[in-house]
């Protein structure tokens, strides 16, 4: 295994994080041991950051110890991957408006005890605000919405601490099916150059088609 980022390695063109639950898959995926060790595949068709990675991303601005605020959690499948990353010593608190897919998370949180699950709509941040009590380190946002970028500057404006990053996964076909993939990127950055050092721009095609991950920091 070699360490390309905190808590992320790379053998032979897959990428694993250690897995903090040893014996235990999140969502069938592969489990390999080194020197004692044990990681988890962290598989890029599956999880936008992984297809990032695989395309080469430069700028992961995740380590031990971190506060993430993810919007649109789902069941967890990246969430599990980032706990992994932020140790007990971090904390994610993961916002999803559907019961359904947050239900299949809070087996993985309680087993994990570093994701605090969250029902609310990441349009209301106001609605559980009183559920995160500290500034958080990055916001991660994976929302399929055409009011993405409104979400991410209204949730980082209140949970974001000062310096802090963001990263976001833009879905053009969520926010505009009529516009080129290309088209819709440029306007969304240009609305984030607002409020954030935009960092890096990675398209995820093919392992997700028609997405964009842009890395930034708050001004």
């Amino acid at each position: 295994m070699n360490r390309i980022f905190d808590g992320v390695f790379v053998d032979r063109g897959d990428f694993f994080t250690r897995n903090m639950v040893p014996g235990r898959r999140v969502y069938g995926e592969d489990l390999a041991r080194s020197q004692g060790i044990e990681y988890r595949r962290w598989d890029f068709t599956r999880s936008k950051p992984a297809a990032a990675l695989k395309n080469g991303i430069r700028n992961f601005p995740l380590h031990e110890g971190m506060k993430i605020l993810y919007l649109g959690v789902a069941s967890g499948t990246t969430a599990s991957h980032f706990s992994d990353i932020v140790g007990l010593e971090g904390m994610i608190y993961g916002v999803d408006i559907s019961q359904r897919v947050l239900r299949q998370i809070i087996p993985i949180a309680e087993e994990r005890g570093n994701i605090a699950p969250i029902l609310g709509d990441t349009r209301k941040p106001e609605e559980y605000a009183g559920l995160i009590l500290e500034k958080v380190d990055l916001v991660f946002e994976d929302v399929a919405s055409d009011d993405q970028i409104p979400i991410l500057i209204r949730n980082c404006d209140k949970f974001l601490r000062s310096g802090g990053f963001a990263m976001i996964a833009i879905k053009s076909q969520s926010i505009d099916v009529v516009k080129s993939p290309k088209e819709v990127y440029r306007e969304c950055v240009g609305e984030l150059e607002k409020n954030f050092e935009i960092l890096e721009k990675v398209e995820l095609d093919p392992h997700e088609k028609h997405h964009l991950m842009v890395v930034m920091r708050k001004k």
